[in-house]
Parts: structure tokens; C-alpha cells; sequence
């Protein structure tokens, strides 16, 4: 007889789900030790990741059942799929960014069976960084609950039973209460309470779904339960992006779907214009700030630029025309701003403008742009190339005034703008020794490190060691980052250990022998922080972003001077073929070379290039996978230009 049935929708999580799936693995074993064999079975929906998770699944879990959807039908729609073919007593819906200890089961079992009345259960759920998630508990939505969280009541009075009702933040955490909604993260229902209260809406896609089917059971007369008796890490942030508008307008509208179902004509009109009058001010402001955020800065910028050549160019002309004479007025107005505006778009895809400032970032940017302009300027028509020396003398100015912008930032003390830290980061690793040389090479791979500014320190853990030795061990070595092994501690230790934390500045990041991923998160509203090896750089949707935007920016400068072109390239008459293909995102103008994958490890998917890394002759199967996986794993805008350029006359080739 099958007591449980676990189900875990997926959607482009592949490397927290590997570790979601081994520790929900290890208690199952826990589970049937006591219940039997195949008293509990797991479901993984994934709804048309293009991550290759199910490649994954298949390779490591094949004892799991794997529905793979064709297209992202909701989290809703992909939960009804397995709870329609799930034969438990009990189904529990859990999310993929979950890390669950060893005897969970077991202990949300034995309470909804001592516990006839219970519907569902909920438990207490931490985040990466050992912080209460406040909705592992929380009321109905009303729409006096929603006023007071919306307008910030519920923050501010976090105690009051008036004002905190939203998160029920009054009632104590580390004790069981009756409660309204369960978290979707973590919902275990009894498979009776469904068939008389329904399955999950499918009108809710994504948001709120919860809230509607928590609801339900209660009117069906059963209750809810947060139970804290178990503690799940939700690392909060992978699979729903909480800090985006798109969140916002999604989570919001779920709301009005909610009141529409279940409040009166009046009260749910009511709640309808309150949510959207609530979302738009919310929306806009964001908006505001946002466009504020990231205009202010590249606004200074241009500024600054622009003034610096203003005040060169009269002082240049006096020593340039010595005989009288000056740069046409154009050259300010119109030549200048175009300078300016490379300056800014290579300062930008440098990564000069992201957060805290990177002197080094920022410098790479300006000569970049200034390679380009020097570039463009020597294709111009004689007529048309003004000064290259006035051009240097803006670049030197543009270069020494942006940092000195940034320096007095920096000594206002004005975070957003301030410069990027180089301090040093003291990583410990506790694990066996096998397993410390694994994580420390995959560590070392990541591109989510500055290699020189980490100091890597090994934590042997043997057999006998106490966990609280483990917490002693971190605190005396004043630690900035822990890794903790699967391998080496159970999943209620790791849970345990980044609990004791909790409120201290400390990261925490876990992995599993033989997984090619180190995970974290430090927050309820980051994005988990992950290490992987390198080959995943081209993939980050930042690289993915600029590649796009160089493609496009490069077959427009192409079509610019599409006749001076046609002198140095070979094939001429495809030429034009290749640029409305990539125009159009068909292709790339820099791909991998095509090979067959085998054994080796599945490389990022990029569009297929119109010309390759290297000019390709005879290379054999292993090196052409080298030679793609060090493009992938190193990918750069400055180094396809380089490739293009050296490349220059096979633009017009057909590689297609």
C-alpha cells in the first residue's frame, strides 16, 4: 500500500532538484523502514525545461516517475497531472528548491494520522541562510489583511494580532497552530480532504493556487496545520523570482482570481479595484526607481563627457589651426554624442554599470569604445575623420572622470555607486577528504568567484564528530562562507547547523558527491547563488543578452558599410543572407564548431554560428569539444569581436 506520494514540479532548477531529489531519496529509505517497501513513491512534473533536468533525472533518478510536458503548463495544471495517477494516502507537493531532513516524512505522517480533522500540514521553512520564512504560516487574504500587508502595517507591527494577521507573525513560530493557507512550497494533504475538496484550480497558473485550495479544505471541514515539529530548508527564490514586476503582477492578479472565486459581487469588485489600484501604484513607482537606478549613472556619464570635449576642443583647435579655423559645428552635436554613445553602450557590456562599481570593468568599457570608434573612424570617408588626437583626449577624459565621479560616490558614502570590495573570502569546506578536493576544483571552476579574493580551507569531518563541534569549529574560525556535504552529513544536520546561524553574516551552500553544482542562497528575496563550472558562463541570461545585442549591433554596422565589405570577404553574394539571419536570431556570427556529443559533458545551447572559435581544418572529435567547452566556459564580447575580425573575410561563408 502506498502511504505518500511526493510530487515536485520542475521548471529549469536542474541543479536544485539534484539535490531535492537526493535528500527526499534518503527519507524515503527512512520511510519504508517503517511502513514498508514502496509505501512511498515521488513524482517529478517538469513543465518543458530546457536545462537538460530531465537528462539528469533519467541518468541519476531512474526509480522516480517522469512526466516531461511539452510546454510550461503551470504549476497548478502539473500538480492535478500526478495527483490524478498518485495511489497514496497522503500527497505532498514540494518544491524543487527544497532540502528536507531525513525523518520529515515520518513526523508529518504520524501527526496528520494522530489528527483526524487535519486537511492539510505545512512545517517551518528556512531559508539558505537559516532565516524564518514567514509564509510557512499565514491567513486568508481578506481584503483588511491585504490592506495592512500591502501598505506595510503588517511590517510594522509585526506582533499585533490586528495588523499581523497576513503572516500570523503574532503566533509563535516554534509552536503548532490551526492556520488559514498553507505555502505551496511545502502541502501535504490527505487524499480523502481532495476528493471532496477538489484538486488544485487550474485558473491560478502560477500564484495563489495555494491560497484557493487551502481555503477549500477548510469549507470541505477540515483544518490546516503549521506544524514546526520538522524544518525544511526553501531556498527561496530559483523557481519565483519574488524582487521582479512580473511577480508582482502575477502574485496580485492570483489575489483577484481568489476574491472573484470566493468573496461576494460586492466585496470581490471592491477587492479587485483595491489590488489593481495597489499594483499599478506599486508597479510605477518601482518603475521610477528602476529607470532612476539605471539611467542616473550613464546620464552623469554622458554629462561628463560631453563637457570634457566642449572645453578640449576650443583649447585643441587653438593649437591645431594655429592660422585660424575651427571644427565644423557638427562635430559637437553630432559626431561627440555618437563618441558618447559607444562609450556608454561598451561601458555597459563590460558590466561597468553594474553594482558595486569594478574600476577594472569600468576602464575595459572605455578603451573598448574607443576601439570601436577608432575602428569606424578609419573606414570613414576622409571628409568625415575630424581629430583622432581630440578623439584620444576625450577617451583619456572620459576614463579619469567617470572613476573620479565614482571616488566622490565612493566618499559621500552612497552605496548604490560605491565601488566594489576587494576584500578576502574565507570559504570552509566540511567534508572528507575526497570529497574537499571535488568541491574545492569545482569551486575553482566557477565563474561566480573572483579566484584571487578566496581562501579555501579544508574541514575533515570524522565519523564521531559532534554537529555542535562543527558549529564551535565555524565560529572560531571566522568564517565568511560554509560549504557543507551531503556525503558527509545527513540532511537534519546541514538543516541544524544553518539553523544555529540563523541572523548571522554568514553563507551557507551545500552540495552532494558527485554533482556538478555547489548551491546556496542568502536571502528570502536573492535568486539562490549557485557554483558551477565555468562552461555554464555563455548560458547566464546576462551573456545570453549581450551576445543577442552584439549580433544585432554588428550586422547593422555590417549593412552600414556594406560596400566597403564586399572588398574583403570571399563569398560576397551570401553575405547578405547571413546577416538578416542573424537579424532575425536565427543564427549567430560566432558559434561552436559541430560535433557529436557522447561521453562528453552536454555544453550550454547557443545558436549555430555563422564562423567558429577557430578557423576549423582537421580537428579531431575530443579537440573540437575542448575547443567549444574553452568558448563556452570563457565567453567574452571583446573576444567574438576578436574572433570576427580575424575571421573577417569568411563572414560571407556558408557554415550553415
Amino acid at each position: 500500500m502506498v502511504k505518500l506520494s511526493v510530487i515536485i514540479v520542475n521548471y529549469n532548477v536542474k541543479y536544485f532538484i539534484e539535490q531535492c531529489l537526493y535528500t527526499v531519496i534518503n527519507a524515503k529509505e527512512q520511510f519504508e523502514s517503517r511502513f514498508g517497501q514502496n509505501s512511498l513513491e515521488i513524482f517529478v512534473v517538469d513543465n518543458n525545461s530546457h536545462d537538460q533536468s530531465c537528462d539528469l533525472i533519467r541518468e541519476k533518478f531512474s526509480e522516480i516517475s517522469l512526466i516531461e510536458n511539452k510546454k510550461n503548463v503551470g504549476f497548478s495544471t502539473a500538480n492535478n497531472q500526478a495527483i490524478k495517477i498518485s495511489r497514496g494516502e497522503y500527497v505532498l507537493l514540494l518544491n524543487p528548491d527544497t532540502i528536507v531532513a531525513e525523518d520529515t516524512f515520518l513526523k508529518i505522517i504520524d501527526f496528520m494520522d494522530s489528527h483526524p480533522d487535519a486537511g492539510g500540514l505545512g512545517v517551518k521553512m528556512i531559508d539558505g541562510k537559516g532565516d524564518f520564512l514567514p509564509e510557512s504560516k499565514r491567513s486568508l487574504p481578506t481584503p483588511t489583511v491585504s490592506f495592512y500587508k500591502i501598505f506595510g502595517l503588517s511590517s510594522l507591527f509585526p506582533k499585533s494580532e490586528k495588523f499581523g494577521k497576513y503572516h500570523l507573525s503574532y503566533l509563535d513560530k516554534n509552536e503548532t497552530h490551526e492556520v488559514d493557507v498553507l505555502s505551496g512550497a511545502f502541502m501535504l494533504l490527505r487524499k480523502k480532504t481532495l476528493d471532496k475538496a477538489g484538486m488544485l484550480d487550474e485558473d491560478f497558473f502560477m500564484y495563489g493556487e495555494d491560497i484557493d485550495l487551502s481555503y477549500r479544505i477548510i469549507k470541505a471541514g477540515y483544518k490546516n496545520f503549521y506544524y514546526p515539529g520538522t524544518t525544511i530548508i526553501h531556498y527561496k527564490g530559483e523557481s519565483t523570482k519574488k524582487g521582479s514586476l512580473n511577480y508582482v503582477f502575477m502574485f496580485y492578479n492570483a489575489m483577484i482570481i481568489f476574491a472573484k472565486k470566493h468573496f461576494s459581487k460586492k466585496n470581490a469588485g471592491f477587492f479587485s479595484f483595491f489590488i489593481k489600484s495597489a499594483v499599478w501604484l506599486r508597479a510605477g513607482l518601482s518603475l521610477i526607481k528602476r529607470i532612476f537606478k539605471t539611467l542616473f549613472l550613464p546620464v552623469l556619464d554622458s554629462i561628463i563627457f560631453f563637457m570634457g570635449f566642449y572645453f578640449i576642443k576650443p583649447i585643441w583647435e587653438s593649437y591645431k589651426f594655429q592660422a585660424g579655423g575651427h571644427y565644423p559645428e557638427e562635430y559637437l552635436f553630432y559626431v561627440v554624442p555618437l563618441y558618447i554613445s559607444v562609450w556608454l553602450f561598451a561601458i555597459f557590456i563590460s558590466k561597468g554599470y553594474k553594482r558595486p562599481t569594478d574600476s577594472k570593468r569600468l576602464f575595459k568599457g572605455i578603451l573598448f569604445g574607443t576601439f570601436v570608434v577608432l575602428i569606424i573612424y578609419s573606414l570613414l570617408n576622409e571628409s568625415y575623420r575630424y581629430s583622432r588626437a581630440l578623439l584620444l583626449l576625450g577617451s583619456a577624459w572620459a576614463m579619469i572622470t567617470s572613476w573620479l565621479l565614482r571616488v566622490v560616490f565612493y566618499f559621500l558614502n552612497v552605496k548604490e555607486f560605491s565601488f566594489k570590495p576587494k576584500f578576502k573570502k574565507d570559504i570552509i569546506i566540511v567534508a572528507g577528504s575526497k570529497e574537499t578536493s571535488e568541491i574545492k576544483e569545482l569551486i575553482l571552476k566557477s565563474d561566480e568567484i573572483n579566484k584571487g579574493n578566496i581562501i579555501l580551507k579544508d574541514f575533515e569531518l570524522p565519523e564521531d564528530m559532534s554537529i555542535e563541534h562543527v558549529i564551535e569549529t565555524i565560529i572560531n574560525n571566522k568564517i565568511d562562507e560554509v560549504v557543507l556535504s551531503h556525503e558527509r552529513l545527513s540532511s537534519s544536520d546541514i538543516i541544524k547547523i544553518i539553523s544555529e546561524f540563523n541572523k548571522k553574516n554568514i553563507e551557507f551552500k551545500t552540495t552532494i558527491l558527485g554533482s556538478n553544482s555547489v548551491i546556496g542562497s542568502n536571502s528570502i528575496n536573492s535568486p539562490g547563488e549557485i557554483y558551477v563550472p565555468e562552461v555554464n558562463k555563455i548560458s547566464k541570461p546576462e551573456n545570453r543578452r549581450i551576445k543577442r545585442i552584439s549580433d544585432i549591433v554588428i550586422s547593422l554596422l555590417f549593412l552600414l558599410f556594406y560596400p566597403l565589405i564586399l572588398l574583403l570577404i570571399d563569398n560576397k553574394l551570401n553575405f547578405i543572407n547571413n546577416i538578416f539571419l542573424v537579424l532575425r536570431g536565427k543564427y549567430s556570427w560566432v558559434g561552436y564548431i559541430s560535433y557529436e556529443e557522447t561521453e562528453y559533458i552536454k555544453l550550454p545551447e547557443i545558436k549555430k554560428g555563422i564562423i567558429w572559435p577557430v578557423n576549423y581544418t582537421s580537428f579531431d572529435e575530443q579537440e573540437i569539444y575542448r575547443i567549444n567547452a574553452r568558448y563556452a566556459s570563457n565567453y567574452n564580447l571583446t573576444d567574438d569581436i576578436y574572433i570576427i575580425y580575424r575571421a573577417f573575410s569568411m563572414i560571407g561563408n556558408k557554415n550553415l
